[in-house]
């Protein structure tokens, strides 16, 4: 395929790609990575009281992002659902060097990657169930934008 038969989004992806493996971040062929749950078991079986959920290893697809400065909001899809993942720049990058967050988080990611996080449960102010990570690892890069789903009845 050449550059020319490329969408705009296909380009500025690829271009992504290689910014990751110059920072020697190779997605290809992804990582084998443990999980210890499931979005559906979180949700199911959280519960505050009790602190369950502080060791969380889950991996899955970016549907969402919402960036605000030094601290983010995404949306992971695994097989059995979707949950939210709240990311702060000074705990993934502790030191000075703060490019995790700022360029491969903020920039170099896109709906559609597949990415492993560990952290531990809590649930927002908004009442919303996510996942605080501590640590995340870029599994897969997606080369090919997500196809649309369009929406019944205010479901997808």
């Amino acid at each position: 395929m050449s550059i020319q038969e490329l969408s705009e989004q296909e380009i500025i992806r690829r271009n992504s790609l290689q910014k990751l493996r110059e920072l020697g971040i190779d997605p290809y062929p992804a990582a084998e990575y443990k999980i210890n749950t499931t979005s559906a078991e979180i949700k199911e079986n959280f519960s505050e009281e009790k602190k369950n959920f502080q060791d969380v290893v889950l991996a899955g697809r970016i549907m969402t992002f919402r960036i605000m400065g030094k601290a983010s909001f995404a949306e992971l899809q695994d097989h059995a659902g979707r949950i939210q993942i709240y990311v702060n720049r000074d705990e993934i990058c502790p030191g000075e060097d703060k490019a995790l967050y700022n360029d491969v988080f903020k920039k170099l990611l896109d709906i559609g990657d597949i990415i492993g996080v560990k952290g531990y449960v809590f649930i927002t102010q908004t009442g919303e169930i996510s996942i605080h990570v501590k640590e995340f690892t870029i599994l897969n890069k997606s080369l090919h934008p997500l196809p649309i789903v369009k929406e019944k009845e205010g479901k997808t």
